[in-house]
């Protein structure tokens, strides 16, 4: 009240100025350009490349700048220079100078300068390496977390987290400046021991239910950019730390959310990766299951599941009529185009128990062309899934052998809806398991089956895949106390006393809500098209889910788990092996 604030711009000039403030050097390995020619510049590095006591090849994170060595004999620096082991960092103080004639560098954008070194420091000497720091140069993944500070100086490591870091940023730009949501904090779970005697932090579903507790108490909005953790063993697309995209929102439906969600992803995209089209186009959780045999699509190429019953209904085919007797039993098919090309191998028995009509029916439902394969899966659950993993193993075959199928450059978004609410538990049929998790709200036009025939339910839950890979799922939430407690204790069979502060809250005026998180690491994975989400992580576990460079998880000591009331129970083998 009655203050005078006032705003003042800063030229990108002004606040590089103002950051070199507070460092010696002038200026970055990948800023100076012709306009520089003749300043005294001081640059700050490692040393990437050194030939023949010529000329070295200084790098920062900004990029490359090429340095000449001066030749006269009595000269410290070239004596330094010359001797600095690669990888060590350096301090050198020249000139700028135009390169001379004919041996510009047109892939460098400092390529057409170079700094005739004057004076230099070596500030840290590198011993030898575990392996040379070249993105071409193989190493193992076991060595490239063991020694991850050296594997970060790699350009393609550290293209993927500018990236990375540039995508974050726009989405922060979007949600906080463009939409208006607040920066909050939540968690996830792992075990964790506590001082009382027996007792554990460990609450399921933890940040889902913090989310939903801001909304009922009146906050509207949520995001945050929330690193999570869940005991889970790794692979190339998930591992036991990773981040999300958290996302909540009050008085909102599904189609908001969507809305939301295409608007970030096209706002955030990385501009030399092409433009997103949005919105993205949908599809139902029962069409990708029989169109592509899975829940999350790949939609850039064809080899569609097609259901070909009714052409073979009529045939005399033993295991044709097995699997159509069964009540739900069906024969299915995928059409491989130049399926020939991974494997000629194509007779088959089957056309001799076709007619002439029946082929001709079948190569009509199947758009079958000369040299395609088809193949065939027959029985009464499962085939669709078998064919939707023959799909993608198919067109890895047909790629391998020269093919084109996927472009890599493409990114089809997709969004499916409509999951079912439950499914059968995979231990105990009999029994049901949520499908997203258990504050999923149920379909508008189900809500009824929920409390008479829970099975044929379907749930506000949405995924939206890319390229055949889940990068974001989320639903509209139960905001009902009774409905929640329903869910828990008739269909789930649960305890809903676990839950009791979250059912509790739902009856103090809950609003309508729903949320939805993006796996930011496998978005990004995706976009630099990198073969793994640790090659987008700055310090990723390894495939077993260790720190191999700090050497976690370790042993503690008795002394050290006292407090906290825990005694390790040891196996006899790994006893004696402490032992020894």
């Amino acid at each position: 009240e009655g203050k005078l604030i006032i705003f003042s711009v800063l030229s990108a000039k002004a606040i590089r100025d103002y950051i070199y403030t507070f460092v010696s050097r002038t200026n970055t390995c990948g800023e100076l350009r012709s306009a520089h020619v003749g300043q005294k510049v001081t640059l700050y590095g490692w040393v990437q490349y050194q030939r023949q006591g010529l000329f070295l090849v200084l790098r920062d994170f900004h990029g490359l700048t090429q340095v000449i060595i001066p030749q006269d004999e009595v000269s410290a620096t070239k004596e330094l220079l010359s001797n600095a082991p690669v990888e060590s960092v350096v301090r050198v103080t020249g000139t700028v100078s135009p390169r001379p004639l004919g041996q510009q560098n047109p892939k460098m954008p400092t390529g057409d300068i170079e700094v005739k070194a004057e004076t230099a420091e070596i500030l840290n000497s590198c011993k030898k390496l575990p392996f040379e720091i070249k993105d071409f140069i193989k190493k193992s993944e076991a060595l490239r977390m063991q020694y991850r500070y050296l594997d970060l100086r790699s350009s393609r490591l550290q293209a993927n987290l500018r990236l990375r870091s540039g995508v974050v940023m726009r989405m922060r730009e979007y949600l906080c400046n463009l939409h208006g949501e607040g920066l909050l904090a939540g968690a996830k779970e792992f075990l964790v021991p506590s001082r009382e005697a027996g007792k554990f932090y460990s609450l399921p579903q933890s940040p889902q239910q913090f989310k939903q507790l801001l909304m009922i108490g009146g906050l509207d909005r949520y995001f945050q950019v929330a690193r999570c953790y869940r005991d889970e063993g790794s692979r190339p697309d998930r591992q036991p730390e990773f981040t999300q995209i958290d996302i909540e929102m009050s008085f909102v439906d599904q189609a908001g959310i969507q809305r939301l969600i295409e608007g970030l992803l096209q706002h955030s995209w990385p501009e030399d990766r092409g433009s997103i089209v949005t919105p993205f186009p949908s599809m139902t959780y029962e069409e990708a299951l029989a169109e592509y045999g899975t829940d999350k699509p790949d939609t850039r190429f064809g080899m569609k599941i097609v259901d070909i019953s009714d052409v073979l209904r009529g045939s005399n085919i033993h295991f044709v009529q097995n699997a159509l007797s069964y009540p739900h039993g069906s024969i299915r098919a995928i059409c491989i185009p130049q399926g020939m090309v991974s494997d000629a191998r194509t007779s088959s028995l089957l056309t001799k128990f076709l007619g002439e009509k029946k082929q001709s029916e079948l190569i009509q439902a199947l758009n079958m062309q000369e040299d395609d394969v088809v193949l065939l899966a027959a029985g009464e659950h499962k085939q669709c899934s078998a064919l939707g993993a023959l799909r993608l193993l198919s067109a890895d075959l047909l790629e391998a052998a020269g093919l084109t199928l996927r472009d890599p450059t493409a990114f089809h978004f997709l969004w499916v809806v409509d999951f079912p609410l439950f499914l059968p538990k995979a231990e105990n049929p009999t029994e049901l398991e949520s499908a997203h998790h258990p504050f999923t709200a149920p379909h508008p036009s189900d809500a009824s089956l929920l409390y008479s025939d829970p099975t044929k339910v379907r749930s506000q839950h949405y995924d939206l895949v890319l390229n055949g890979n889940e990068v974001g799922g989320g639903s509209i939430r139960i905001h009902s106390a009774e409905q929640q407690r329903f869910v828990l204790e008739k269909v789930l069979k649960e305890d809903s006393e676990v839950l009791s502060h979250l059912i509790e809250a739902l009856e103090f005026g809950a609003p309508p809500h729903g949320g939805i998180a993006l796996g930011l690491d496998r978005l990004i994975s995706l976009i630099v098209d990198a073969p793994s989400i640790r090659d987008v992580i700055a310090f990723p576990k390894s495939f077993r889910g260790r720190d191999l460079m700090g050497n976690a998880p370790d042993y503690v000591t008795p002394e050290e788990l006292e407090p906290y009331h825990i005694q390790v129970s040891w196996p006899l083998e790994e006893k004696e092996a402490k032992k020894n």
